[in-house]
Formats: structure tokens, sequence, C-alpha cells
């Protein structure tokens, strides 16, 4: 169940952010799958997921390494939620963000989609 969703813009770069309430995580690849599908033709679609204390997936979809999936992890725990996973499409604008700017831009859409 979508239970926010966001937008964040930098340099010309959209970041569209979605958050779902899962309770597997057969929940969560299958709202992955959709949100890939929908949105086919972005350049990135990145993720993150929490089930409990010690269940949690992340996946930067060819960012570099550690600059989309934990910003998006790290969000959800910020919001201390649980069973949720947070979708982050991104757009690519034409200008290279770079490593810092892709985390501020992850985070900030994640924390949007959880109404942060």
């Amino acid at each position: 169940m979508l239970v926010g969703q966001g937008l964040y813009k930098s340099k010309g770069s959209k970041f569209l952010s979605f958050a779902e309430e899962i309770s597997n995580e057969d929940d969560a690849k299958e709202l992955i799958a959709k949100y890939k599908k929908k949105y086919h033709d972005a350049r990135h679609v990145c993720y993150a997921y929490r089930l409990g204390e010690n269940l949690w997936r992340t996946k930067d979809d060819g960012e570099p390494h550690g600059t989309a999936g934990l910003p998006i992890l790290r969000a959800i725990d910020g919001a201390k939620k649980d069973n949720i996973l947070v979708v982050v499409v991104r757009y690519f604008g034409g200008t290279l963000l770079g490593t810092g700017g892709l985390m501020v831009a992850y985070r900030e859409a994640a924390k949007e989609a959880l109404g942060q």
C-alpha cells in the first residue's frame, strides 16, 4: 500500500520517490518489479527496504556504490519505519551530481516519500 510519495530536483535531474508498506520480501520484489516496469525509461530505479531489525536490502541500480540505496535506508531508519520499501526513480538531467550530491538527492527524495 502506497503511504507516501515525493519529488526532489537537483541540477536538472528528477528523483521521484515512493514509500510502500510491505509484509515480506516477496511483497518488496513484486513492487520493485512494478516500478521498474512503470518507469522503464528512467536511468536508475534505486531502493531500500526494512523488514524488522535484522532484515534489510538496498540497491544502487548503476549509481556509484553506496550513493543511493544506503542513503534511502538511512532515511527509513531516521523515520523509525519498519515493514517499508522506498523506491527512488532518477531521470538524469545531464549534469553529474558527484557522490555527495547523489547521496543528498536520494536521502532527500526518500525523506519526502516518508513524510519527513
